[in-house]
């Protein structure tokens, strides 16, 4: 028998149906030589600390750093989990074979592989990986399955998370409010929590602290048309009178006028995080409703897998496009220009190298039916953004026009279109991403070189803006980039390699500064509260904080999935990172407004083997175990 493992009973019923198991049993179904069961949440998760320890039940400075041997995992405390399990330890016992068809990502192979584990699976495992739930997918998944150990290293990756999370988590919220809780609060830290947090104040107390300043700007109308001074803005009210008058009462001439044609391409298709966005600007949605309704997509058939981060197809998906945008069919009158001919490959939509386990998120070609108000909306932004991928590129004309009054130059640009291209896809107002909060288009008047004629000069006083407050949308791209501001699209790929967080768990870690009342909503904005600005000035390791630091250590995550670096070398330097924080916070004895002093953590018991002690060098602290193999090093 053939036992199927899935991440959830909609799943399981799926693939039932495909593999022609019809009989419902309890907690599984079975037929045709299959019996398919599955989870739902975390059926297991690493032990609690007084598991390893009874003496770390307590809360208490001198039991930390709390640092295991050896992790553990447990079978969560749930009558209806614990029962479910039973069901999974029974049907593994008997199994000549498991098929894993968790979810295709690395959380879902750690959840997977848990079970697997506690239930102690000894037949021959192999790996289900899918795009999408339709039955052509499953079936062909089904002829492509893979043996496990191909996705050993994923499944290392997310091992790495869970352990470095609670390694992290464990030992510096228990540090933290034992230091400097008073006694009445928990002061939740957390590996990704914490610099998001961390983003938000920062940015909070900029705009706090910000001081405007003015500004003057002189601009001048000719023909109806805003003509602005090239010499941009004037620091003093005299310096700007002082051109105002020089210009009041000469006339205009045109001195030269340039038009550049080009193209814009369509904006890139959806991984999660730009869907996320998108969605948090035009209709408000939070990150964590963004995810639910995706996910909801996926699960109805009509969406590919959600929890990407690459906007680009692989090769082979190329050839069932012209099925899919058949399947489409609300969306008839767009794509049928596109049938007729043969259908254009680009390296800004397929490209194998930036494609590892799953491709952009793109329709399956299943008509939907029974969607919700916010399904329909973000289903209609998938297809949109998919369909606008296919058409040739926008056409566009930048013309420059610039003038002269008494040797001040003044300049406009306007954009024209010339053929719509892609642009026909969105509706007027729905250009998408593409264009910047605040650009304008408009097509500017015929000029000739050398006219002239009188004009309306103007001197404006501004005062300089602060930073805005994050909204989901800039917090998503600022966790992408690891606090960076980014606009390009090719820039912000490089840096997604160091983004903090996973596409699929950011939303989540939004979720937790809510419920612990680190954060508020004011309309879009993100509000650090008293109590999220308080834990942040209080910590005071960079290690704990900095989305750039937060953003190596998931670098190194992904090196991890990918064979390039050894999951216990990433533990090990957590270990030891999280002992330093620790005898660094225990030796915190400023008062408001201090830094904190150093302690030497010379001559205590090595965190990693636990068998050595820790020896100053020049320049670093090491075990006195090196030669037998021990990995710790840490600078001071």
């Amino acid at each position: 028998m053939i036992v199927c493992i899935a991440e959830k009973p909609s799943v399981a019923r799926d693939i039932a149906e495909v593999l022609g198991a019809k009989t419902r049993k309890d907690g599984y179904i079975e037929g045709n030589g299959y019996q398919v069961t599955w989870t739902f949440g975390h059926l297991c998760g690493l032990l609690e600390p007084h598991e390893y320890a009874p003496e770390w039940k307590a809360w208490a400075l001198s039991h930390l750093p709390m640092i295991p041997q050896r992790f553990g995992i447990k079978v969560m405390n749930d009558s209806g989990i614990q029962k479910q399990f039973k069901i999974i330890e029974m049907l593994m016992a008997n199994a000549d074979e498991v098929v894993n068809c968790g979810d295709a990502g690395q959380e879902g192979e750690l959840i997977q592989r848990w079970v697997m584990q506690k239930a102690m699976c000894k037949c021959p495992v192999k790996r289900l990986w899918i795009s999408s739930l339709t039955e052509e997918a499953i079936k062909e998944g089904f002829t492509k399955l893979k043996d496990q150990s191909n996705y050993q290293t994923l499944y290392e990756a997310g091992l790495s998370r869970a352990i470095g999370d609670w390694l992290l988590g464990m030992n510096a919220t228990r540090l933290y409010t034992l230091k400097y809780g008073k006694n009445r609060q928990v002061l939740s830290i957390g590996r990704v929590q914490t610099p998001t947090l961390a983003l938000i104040v920062n940015r909070q107390l900029e705009i706090e602290n910000f001081k405007p300043e003015a500004y003057w700007e002189l601009k001048t109308v000719y023909r109806d048309t805003v003509f602005s001074a090239t010499k941009g803005r004037f620091s003093s009210v005299e310096e700007g009178t002082n051109f105002l008058e020089t210009v009041r009462t000469a006339d205009f001439f045109v001195t030269d006028i340039t038009t550049k044609k080009g193209t814009e391409s369509a904006p890139r298709l959806f991984d999660l995080t730009s869907l996320q966005v998108e969605c948090n600007k035009k209709f408000g949605y939070s990150a964590d409703e963004t995810l639910k309704i995706i996910q909801n997509l996926y699960e109805k058939k009509v969406t590919t897998y959600p929890r990407v981060d690459t906007t680009y197809l692989s090769d082979d998906i190329y050839p069932k496009i012209p099925d899919i945008l058949k399947g489409i069919k609300d969306y008839e009158l767009l794509t049928k220009p596109l049938l007729a001919g043969k259908l254009p490959k680009t390296k800004k939509v397929f490209d194998n190298t930036k494609v590892t386990d799953h491709h952009a998120i793109i329709p399956t070609g299943v008509h939907p039916t029974a969607l919700t108000d916010p399904e329909k909306k973000v289903f209609d932004l998938v297809v949109r953004r998919f369909i606008a991928n296919f058409y040739h590129e926008c056409k566009i004309s930048t013309t420059t026009v610039l003038g002269e009054v008494e040797k001040v130059e003044f300049k406009v640009t306007g954009k024209q279109i010339l053929e719509q291209g892609w642009r026909v896809v969105f509706t007027k107002g729905e250009s998408e991403e593409k264009e910047t909060e605040g650009e304008e288009e408009w097509t500017l008047p015929i000029f000739q070189k050398g006219e002239n004629g009188p004009h309306e000069p103007t001197l404006a006083e501004k005062w300089t803006s602060p930073p805005k407050s994050y909204t989901e949308a800039t917090l998503l791209r600022a966790m992408e980039t690891a606090g960076k501001l980014v606009d390009n699209d090719e820039l912000r790929d490089a840096l997604k390699e160091n983004g903090i967080g996973r596409p699929s768990t950011r939303a989540a870690i939004i979720e937790t500064l809510f419920k612990r009342d680190y954060i508020r909503r004011e309309r879009k904005n993100l509000i650090a509260t008293n109590t999220g600005v308080e834990l942040i000035q209080i910590i005071q390791e960079d290690l704990l904080k900095s989305a750039e630091l937060t953003g190596l250590w998931e670098k190194k995550l992904r090196q991890v999935e990918r064979g390039e670096y050894q999951a216990k070398d990433f533990l090990d330097e957590l270990k030891a990172m999280v002992t330093e924080v620790v005898f660094n916070v225990k030796s915190d004895n400023r008062r408001p407004g201090e830094t904190a002093t150093q302690l030497s953590i010379e001559g205590t018991i090595c965190p990693i083997c636990g068998k050595g002690t820790i020896l100053k060098g020049n320049s670093a602290y090491g075990c006195s175990e090196w030669k037998n193999g021990c990995s710790f090093r840490q600078p001071f």
